[in-house]
């Protein structure tokens, strides 16, 4: 049955279905070194400087970039029936988890409500996938209390390699797209862009 399924619950309280209630039923559940935010992304505007960044550095050195969009599948039915405060606590959890699974210099951003981005630098088209795939099996150990039940987020993740004149925002494009493909033919799983 689908998130969404059901009439809200008049009065729910927030607390029993937040990122607190994932901490405590994640056992992989890390605390991040000093100087990491656990809590926050690169807002939109700070993520497009910092691709436009990356994208810069790899067409001066003709170096890898890989770029990974990940979505929350049904997040639009959880905000409707639970609203945007356990969406956004989701979304923190997940970014949390993410920069447990990644290098320092890699960035989490957050281009849309929707949305995770991971940027990749120095990372070609092979690292980028062993990297989506470790990072979607971390993500699948959360769970999402709802309704009395503990609940995976169904994840899909998008990959996209950085190529010569390729700009920043049609990397991201083809992120998207590929986890929009992956989408369509199995959700929780890794899709590399064509």
């Amino acid at each position: 049955m689908p998130w969404g399924a059901g009439e809200r619950t008049p009065g729910r309280n927030l607390e029993d279905s937040t990122a607190t209630r994932m901490d405590a039923n994640d056992p992989n559940a890390r605390t991040d070194p000093p100087g990491r935010d656990a809590s926050t992304w690169l807002p939109a505007p700070a993520l497009a400087e910092h691709l436009a960044e990356e994208v810069a550095r790899a067409e001066r050195h003709l170096g890898p970039l890989s770029c990974l969009l990940v979505v929350i599948e049904d997040l639009d039915t959880v905000v409707e029936r639970y609203g945007d405060e356990l969406a956004e606590q989701a979304l923190a959890h997940l970014a949390q988890a993410l920069r447990g699974e990644l290098r320092l210099f890699d960035k989490v951003g957050r281009p849309s409500p929707r949305e995770l981005i991971v940027l990749l630098p120095g990372a070609d088209g092979p690292r980028g996938e062993i990297v989506a795939r470790r990072a979607l099996q971390r993500l699948r150990t959360i769970k999402i209390e709802v309704d009395g039940h503990r609940r995976p987020l169904p994840i899909t993740i998008g990959l996209a390699t950085w190529r010569e004149g390729l700009t920043a925002e049609a990397l991201v494009e083809q992120a998207r797209s590929a986890a929009l493909a992956s989408r369509w033919t199995q959700t929780g799983d890794v899709r590399a862009a064509d």
